[in-house]
């Protein structure tokens, strides 16, 4: 079986055999496989009429186990926004009834963030849609190689993923 892949690293190995191109064979499919990956998201979450940060947002929330609500400040370290951008995104989410902000009861001058009802329906339906798109994806690994390239990608990944 040949891909892509196997015809971009021939063409570099006969045109640069100085250099080493063997990275190639694994980043470049990776990198390919990021953007299906991009693609099925879309298409998972479009299905449910949300965009991919209403989807990070409310399954921050949803994760977090009911009541369902998170501070502001903790949902910003879950999703990896700033603060001003976390505001409108919790404003346009409340506009659609995916929200809600209610008082802290620890903190007079805070708010805590709450999925609805609705909010909670629609990131589990985009949830559903979205893990039935990814098992596609690994559709020609069998479980044990699926949990073999998870481990391997865990070692690539935990020293980025530990970077302050």
């Amino acid at each position: 079986m040949q891909d892509e892949v196997d015809r971009l690293v021939a063409a570099w190995r006969r045109e640069r055999p100085d250099l080493d191109v063997t990275p190639m064979e694994v980043l470049s499919r990776v990198g390919r496989l990021s953007r299906h990956l991009d693609r099925a998201r879309r298409q998972a979450f479009a299905e449910q009429s949300l965009e991919a940060w209403e989807f990070d947002v409310l399954t921050a929330l949803r994760r977090a186990g009911a009541p369902y609500q998170l501070s502001p400040g903790r949902l910003l370290r879950e999703t990896l926004v700033t603060s001003g951008t976390m505001t409108n995104r919790v404003d346009r989410l409340a506009a659609r009834g995916l929200v809600r902000r209610l008082p802290d009861p620890h903190d007079r001058r805070g708010v805590i963030v709450e999925l609805t009802a609705e909010g909670r329906a629609q990131v589990d339906a985009a949830l559903n849609a979205l893990l039935e798109h990814e098992r596609s994806l690994l559709a020609g690994l069998g479980e044990r190689d699926q949990r073999r390239l998870a481990t391997l990608l865990r070692v690539l990944v935990t020293p980025f993923d530990e970077v302050p």
